[in-house]
């Protein structure tokens, strides 16, 4: 399992699960893509999961330059190891990278989360996705709708298993984990479904300065009609460019240190909407039946709009209407992600 980043971790997590529980021979590969494995360390404890066999520790770095690197190093132990299959999950550089080294060393590829497409070009995810689903053997699509668009783009039937998403498996198996080791709610003096929250990272938004600007304008409207807190639990680079642009955090904002994932977990379990440029927090807030509104012009998780759990505003004069219509949907939407035995079923497909 070829992993970089810490969605990749999470979603990765019930895959590594299963094969413990199925006594399966694998290992772990960390490109270390956003952090090295030192610091990702406390995250694989806090998940409850084993060690790494490989830390390259690449960095950040311009796209060419970080997945050139990656496909060298993951190369090199591809071919000392001849592993039976190497399996990538989701749409970042070391997707890309693990797919295309295990590819042309004629290992099978498994992708897990195939088929997501945004119709956006200019995301370098989406470049990631469509290339990897392409030379892989065993695509794992979340639904029938990412199934569709891998047959639509000449993929066989046969390579195309649908097995929900694992994120589901995670988020019901790490809530229940990070049960036993915080109380986010009790620390931040919050009241279950009495605040908002909202999550920022995007370079598309944060580095745009019309565009961060209407949404900080959309959360001053949001409190002034609402009157409930909305919590910031911001990347460091957004706060960067709050700064550079010179703009107020508006009043009834609370900008927070970015949480850990099982604290964010159960921020998000207990609020009452989310406002989101996070495609991983658009589907657990559709599993955690917490309203959502995207903060972006498209998203690769249709799925969620059908269903009635999202709605999209981009970043402008639609947020505090998006937000009003979603505060008083019904949540009595069915989450199109599968039942949480996503896991069980790749590995069933695989053996």
């Amino acid at each position: 399992m070829v992993l970089g980043t810490r969605p990749e971790i999470i979603k990765m997590s019930p895959v590594i699960r299963e094969c413990e529980k199925r006594g399966m021979q694998y290992y772990i590969l960390h490109t270390g893509q956003h952090y090295s494995y030192e610091m990702d360390r406390i995250f694989f404890d806090q998940l409850k999961l084993p060690e790494v066999k490989y830390k390259l520790n690449v960095g950040s770095g311009f796209h060419g330059k970080q997945t050139g690197k990656m496909l060298a190093e993951i190369e090199e132990i591809l071919i000392k190891d001849r592993p039976d299959i190497v399996l990538v999950q989701g749409d970042t550089n070391t997707v890309l990278a693990g797919a295309l080294a295990a590819s042309k060393l004629h290992i099978k590829v498994g992708h897990v989360e195939a088929g997501l497409r945004s119709f956006d070009r200019a995301m370098p995810e989406e470049t990631n996705r469509v290339v990897t689903d392409h030379i892989s053997d065993y695509l794992f699509a979340p639904t029938e709708t990412s199934k569709n668009y891998l047959l639509n783009e000449g993929i066989p039937d046969e390579k195309i298993f649908v097995t929900g998403n694992t994120v589901v498996d995670s988020a019901y198996q790490n809530l229940e984990i990070s049960k036993k080791s915080c109380n986010v709610l009790e620390e931040l003096e919050l009241r279950e479904k009495e605040y908002f929250i909202i999550t920022a990272h995007r370079a598309e938004n944060v580095d745009d300065k019309k565009r961060l600007n209407g949404i900080l304008k959309g959360l001053s409207q949001i409190y002034e009609e609402l009157k409930l807190p909305v919590i910031f639990p911001a990347h460091p680079r957004t706060v960067k460019m709050i700064k550079e642009f010179r703009f107020e955090v508006p009043e009834g904002t609370r900008l927070i240190e970015p949480l850990g994932y099982l604290e964010f977990l159960q921020l998000l379990n207990g609020a009452k909407l989310i406002l989101t440029d996070s495609g991983g927090v658009q589907e657990e807030s559709c599993i955690l039946k917490v309203p959502c509104v995207t903060l972006r012009d498209n998203t690769e998780r249709p799925e969620t709009i059908d269903v009635g759990a999202n709605i999209i505003a981009g970043t402008g004069d639609k947020i505090i209407a998006s937000v009003q219509k979603m505060i008083n949907s019904s949540l009595n939407w069915i989450n199109p992600y599968g039942n949480g035995n996503s896991g069980e079923l790749i590995l069933g497909s695989l053996e």
